[in-house]
């Protein structure tokens, strides 16, 4: 059945330091940031959360919805998604702003500085999750980072739709208080981060990571922790899933959209959420061997995990 994907869609400039950002910061000198990193190679992609976890879904087999906000220059990207075979059917083009854009720079460590403009994924909200009535088709979704209106709204929606949903709030946790993070881990099902924002969402919350594995609706929390895997908490108990070794790395920008995904196609399936993180793992080690979000396919060890 198909799975709704509430997120951004973007073009993802990406350009990489051959040095270490933490070499070029002086601490005691912070208030007073004045930096330049110069950025030898450039590449344009396709990006943002809602498109890249669609065409990794789309490679696995799944069925994404993508209901997202594009801009007047989005026809391109539109037209793209449509030849995965994806359901673009929720897809708004703003007739004034430009699509989103994000500027990404990676340094030798992998850490990344990130520029987001938002154009017309700040009117979002615009598109509404369809009723039950209109739509029950929808086996689950997922909240991913755009306009923090529409997530919220988006939530809302498929709360009250009975739409079980992750709630992924990505680089736009800081954009939400404590209570609106308690109501929203109330709606979710799941919830996925990163190891800095899991630090970060304790810390909004005033709960631990145990605490909120153990609210009622929530079925578990991932986190995921780069090459060393994820863990993965439910009823208060911790679950380490190792990493996967990457071919070679390359562009790790994409790599928890990738995981997301996984996450989206195993649920659906039933599966439990261990072999869903081990899909999830494998398919961010095989990402972060190329370069961009969705320049990547399935390999035979991939696919040997869908059988």
């Amino acid at each position: 059945m198909p799975a709704l994907i509430c997120g951004s869609l973007a073009f993802d400039t990406i350009t990489n330091f051959h040095g270490r950002f933490a070499d070029q910061i002086l601490p005691d000198q912070v208030h007073i940031l004045n930096v330049s990193f110069l950025v030898p190679t450039l590449r344009r992609e396709w990006g943002g959360c809602a498109g890249n976890i669609a065409y990794n879904l789309q490679l696995l087999g799944g069925t994404p919805v993508v209901m997202a906000a594009l801009g007047v220059d989005g026809g391109e990207y539109l037209r793209r998604i449509e030849s995965w075979g994806a359901d673009t059917s929720l897809i708004w083009r703003d007739g004034e702003l430009h699509t989103a854009q994000c500027h990404i720079t990676t340094d030798t460590d992998n850490n990344q500085i990130t520029a987001f403009h938002p154009g017309a994924m700040a009117h979002a909200h615009r598109i509404a999750v369809p009723a039950r009535g209109q739509r029950g088709d929808l086996a689950l979704g997922i909240v991913a980072p755009d306009g923090a209106q529409a997530m919220w709204e988006h939530a809302e929606q498929m709360h009250r739709e009975g739409i079980p949903f992750i709630f992924d709030p990505g680089q736009q946790l800081p954009q939400f208080d404590g209570a609106q993070h308690r109501a929203l881990l109330g709606m979710a099902r799941w919830a996925a981060l990163n190891d800095y924002e899991a630090r970060m969402l304790e810390e909004r919350t005033g709960e631990t990571l145990a605490q909120m594995s153990k609210r009622d609706n929530i079925e578990g929390l991932v986190v995921t922790l780069a090459d060393q895997g994820c863990e993965l908490w439910r009823r208060g108990e911790r679950t380490h899933v190792p990493g996967v070794k990457a071919e070679r790395v390359e562009d790790p920008t994409g790599c928890g959209d990738a995981f997301r995904a996984a996450l989206l196609y195993g649920l659906e399936r039933g599966w439990d959420l261990v072999r869903c993180a081990e899909l999830g793992n494998r398919l961010g080690a095989l990402k972060i061997a190329h370069r961009g979000p969705q320049n990547h396919a399935l390999d035979a060890a991939t696919k040997a995990l869908l059988s």
